[in-house]
């Protein structure tokens, strides 16, 4: 029984790790294509690509997959931790003090938020396209540059939105780790430089997002 439950334990950990770094792959094409709503061109170009997004066939399929890794993702993480609890539930009496072992602690909690952020997300966005909610008066359901305008016009949409990227960041640069680990790619001659670039990443993902929400604030 107990091999079986350490089985399960290990088979939860790589699932969840390969689910993490197929949606931290992904976190990286959908900043290229939020950037362009940066570009002047009264949101061209990001319509444009907008629009090969929702009507390419393997786009669509994409989108399936896309969820299901989240889905996957995010149970996966609820077993992990409700098992690391289960394994250790009177608590440690001597802390761990180092960053690693920080970031291991909130990785649930930031994960609870970032999943809320989403379901938000979603509903703003994928879920008007899809029709299951009713865009805001006068934008079409189809036009999301408009509808990026609507929504960052809101000084406390653009506030909770850069503030669910800086908690990301923080889940990111520990979750690119712990999945190297988990996956034993974990080689000490090369782990310092997988660290150095998942905080980089973790880094550029999270501020590349929030210069978006930034910049319509400021400037539009």
């Amino acid at each position: 029984m107990n091999k079986l439950l350490q089985y399960s334990s290990i088979t939860s950990k790589v699932v969840m790790a390969l689910a993490g770094l197929f949606l931290v792959t992904f976190l990286g094409v959908h900043l290229g294509i939020n950037l362009l709503l940066l570009k002047d061109d009264g949101g061209r170009s990001f319509s444009a690509a907008a629009e090969f997004m929702g009507t390419n066939p393997l786009i669509r399929i994409f989108e399936i997959v896309l969820f299901a890794g989240f889905l996957i993702h995010i149970v996966a993480g609820f077993l992990v931790s409700g098992k690391n609890r289960a394994s250790r539930p009177a608590g440690y009496q001597v802390g761990n003090r180092t960053e690693t072992s920080f970031l291991s602690k909130y990785m649930l909690h930031s994960g609870i938020i970032v999943m809320l952020f989403l379901s938000l997300h979603f509903s703003d966005y994928y879920f008007i396209k899809i029709g299951l909610v009713a865009p805001p008066e006068g934008i079409d359901a189809h036009d999301f540059y408009a509808m990026t305008v609507h929504l960052f016009s809101s000084t406390w949409y653009a506030l909770f939105y850069m503030s669910s990227f800086v908690l990301l960041g923080f889940h990111l640069n520990h979750a690119i780790q712990s999945a190297f680990q988990t996956m034993g790619w974990n080689h000490t001659r090369y782990m310092s430089a997988v660290k150095m670039a998942g905080t980089i990443y973790s880094v550029v993902i999270s501020l590349g997002f929030m210069v978006i929400p930034l910049y319509f604030l400021l400037f539009r």
